[in-house]
Order: C-alpha cells, then sequence, then structure tokens
C-alpha cells in the first residue's frame, strides 16, 4: 500500500508538472499570436499608406513633371521623330522620314 501511495503521488506529481507547463505554453503561444496580429494591424496600414502614395505619384501631371525635370525627356516632334519600317536601314537624319 506505501509503495502505491508513493507511485500515486509521483503520477500527481508529474501531472502537475505537466499542467504547468501545458499553461505556460499557452500564455506564451497567445501572447505570440497578439503580436502577430498588432503586426499585421500595422502592416496593413502600412500597405494602405503606399497604396495611396502609388496612386499620389502616378497621376499624369506628375509622370510628365518627372520626366522632364529628372529624365530631361521632351516631347515628341516631327522635327525630332524618326520613323523606321520593318526590313529598311533607319534614317541617316533626324527628322527624315520613309
Amino acid at each position: 500500500m506505501n509503495r502505491l501511495n508513493i507511485l500515486l503521488f509521483l503520477a500527481l506529481l508529474a501531472s502537475c508538472v505537466y499542467l504547468v507547463g501545458v499553461s505556460y505554453d499557452g500564455r506564451r503561444l497567445y501572447a505570440e499570436l497578439d503580436a502577430a496580429r498588432n503586426e499585421e494591424k500595422a502592416l496593413a496600414t502600412d500597405h494602405e499608406r503606399l497604396q495611396a502614395e502609388r496612386q499620389a505619384q502616378a497621376t499624369p501631371l506628375k509622370v510628365e513633371r518627372v520626366a522632364r525635370e529628372r529624365l530631361a525627356m521632351r516631347n515628341a516632334t516631327p522635327a525630332v521623330t524618326m520613323y523606321v519600317t520593318h526590313g529598311a536601314a533607319p534614317a541617316s537624319a533626324p527628322g527624315a522620314a520613309r
């Protein structure tokens, strides 16, 4: 009977230690889940902000201004346009069309 009591006590002690470990893991995983949800909300907010910035930067007026200022591009006119037809050599001078 004494051995049975010791065996039951050890089983009870082991189950208590297991229960504490499982509870700790549950709390830790819940904290990680909460942190991941908060990060998801922050990333979603950043994504929306970046989408709005992209739409604001992609307006035709801004694109044209950037093309003129940074890339030194200009409008295409017949004087600076070179027309090339398939199989023909390109014209030597700008404005000389075939």
